[in-house]
């Protein structure tokens, strides 16, 4: 269990950007809880419905080695709660109430958030006046609740990520932001590593990186990409491959072993925080810590 010193000593590395050896994050909240659940409802739903077994998944990401904890809040905004008359300070606080009672001391908590449904201007018609009213309103509910940082995660829109960076430095905690690349270097929008470092770089992100849409190998190069464009830590949390539904299930195509294998490069490609996403569950991170703790 992480001690209140040790708490504060990490978060005092990740402000000074001194964050070796390397940090193990968890892996995908979002399909680890599906797993749990006959009932495949959006997310963050389970925070007020089902918060067991939120709390069992964040739990088990914390026995797995998980060093930080991402709250179930990565969907929470206005535009997506308001069609079920949920209310975004009650279902985000719920979130990150629940992950910091699963990690009971062993890890820091992480007020994650996503890209809004929808595009912004020019591409769809979300201002960007509405987009930070939005994000304001998941922060300012969710540091009721006193995260040790903001992960923003999963963009692939610049200037929505901007918007949303720009919201969260109104808040004093160490601010982590992510993509999701195609194997080409660029996310959806076009938006390259280069871009989004130089879009970045005026809300000072505690440190930056790749998450989702491609599995570690052909995430690697576009990591590599990030080491030749910044000297920020870098985060590396790609899925466990491809999924597929098999009998009406999901199927991840790596197991725990060759996920390992995968990501362990990228602590030698320069990655300083290391995880998992879709299909990475707490056997992954373990696997994983397994792995960090033989080589150190």
């Amino acid at each position: 269990m992480h001690t209140v010193s040790q708490r504060a000593d990490m978060l005092h590395r990740i402000a000074a950007k001194d964050t070796k050896p390397l940090v193990l994050l968890d892996g995908a909240t979002g399909t680890s809880l599906w797993e749990l659940s006959e009932n495949k409802v959006p997310v963050w739903r389970y925070n007020l419905e089902n918060p067991d077994i939120v709390i069992k998944v964040h739990s088990d990401m914390a026995e797995a080695g998980a060093q930080i904890l991402l709250a179930s809040t990565f969907g929470v905004n206005a535009m997506a709660l308001q069609k079920e008359g949920q209310d975004v300070s009650a279902v985000t606080q719920a979130g990150v109430r629940l992950c910091r009672q699963a990690s009971a001391g062993r890890c820091l908590v992480a007020l994650s958030s996503g890209p809004l449904l929808g595009l912004m201007e020019p591409y769809g018609d979300i201002t960007q006046e509405e987009a930070e009213a939005l994000y304001d309103e998941v922060f300012n509910a969710g540091m009721q609740e006193k995260p040790d940082l903001i992960y923003l995660e999963t963009f692939i829109d610049l200037e929505m990520l901007k918007v949303a960076a720009r919201c969260a430095r109104k808040h004093d905690v160490p601010l982590f932001c992510t993509m999701s690349f195609e194997k080409v270097g660029k996310t959806m929008m076009g938006n390259s590593v280069a871009d989004m470092v130089e879009g970045l770089a005026p809300y000072c992100p505690d440190a930056i990186g790749l998450n989702c849409s491609l599995g570690p190998d052909l995430a690697m190069p576009v990591l590599k990409q990030f080491r030749q464009h910044t000297d920020l830590p870098l985060i590396f949390k790609p899925n466990a491959g491809r999924t597929t539904l098999v009998d009406g299930k999901s199927v991840t195509e790596l197991d725990p072993d060759q996920f390992v294998m995968d990501v362990l490069p990228a602590g030698q490609s320069g990655a300083t925080y290391l995880g998992g996403c879709c299909g990475a569950d707490a056997s992954y991170i373990r696997k994983l810590h397994m792995a960090l703790q033989t080589q150190h």
